[in-house]
């Protein structure tokens, strides 16, 4: 538990689309209270819709988003340690996201992941070799980053990544 952070400029464009769109504009046009909290509302439920999107549960989860800080807050119990940690990436890899409150409570505990944010110039090979030092182990890391990453090769810089123990 506690805060990650992240590159608020890098990762899915959740907010540019939709209600969360529309609720952006209205809140930069004119930023009152309510508008700012409309806008915090709609991309809370875009990213809750994310996460849904990718194959995670959501039930029993609540994800609110503070747009004045560019937090997400995500509380609530899941099964086990690799779904907490790719909700966590889920929420926070996410262009407009600064910061994630971890407030995710494992039902099955195991060892944690490392995490990597990717630079200019990384491949899943050249971070396997780092942390595992052998290359030919990024198919772990590929693995462990699955549903949101579709193809090795599909990283990109600020990404955060989940890098779990070797087994």
């Amino acid at each position: 538990m506690g805060i990650m952070s992240f590159f608020k400029s890098a990762g899915e464009k959740l907010f540019g689309t939709g209600e969360a769109k529309a609720a952006q504009e209205a809140a930069a046009a004119a930023p009152t209270p309510e508008k700012v909290a409309a806008l915090s509302a709609a991309a809370g439920k875009a990213i809750t819709d994310y996460v849904a999107s990718q194959g995670l549960s959501t039930a029993g989860l609540d994800v609110g988003f503070d747009a004045p800080t560019a937090t997400v807050t995500v509380s609530g119990s899941v099964d086990d340690q690799a779904t907490k940690e790719k909700i966590l990436l889920c929420c926070g890899n996410v262009a407009g996201v600064e910061k994630v409150n971890d407030m995710l409570v494992v039902n099955t505990p195991a060892p944690e992941a490392q995490w990597h944010t990717v630079v200019s110039g990384d491949n899943l090979s050249k971070i396997a070799k780092k942390f595992y030092g052998d290359a030919n182990k990024y198919p772990v890391i590929f693995e462990a980053n699955k549903p949101m990453l579709a193809h090795p090769d599909k990283i990109y810089p600020g990404q955060m990544l989940r890098i779990p123990p070797l087994s």
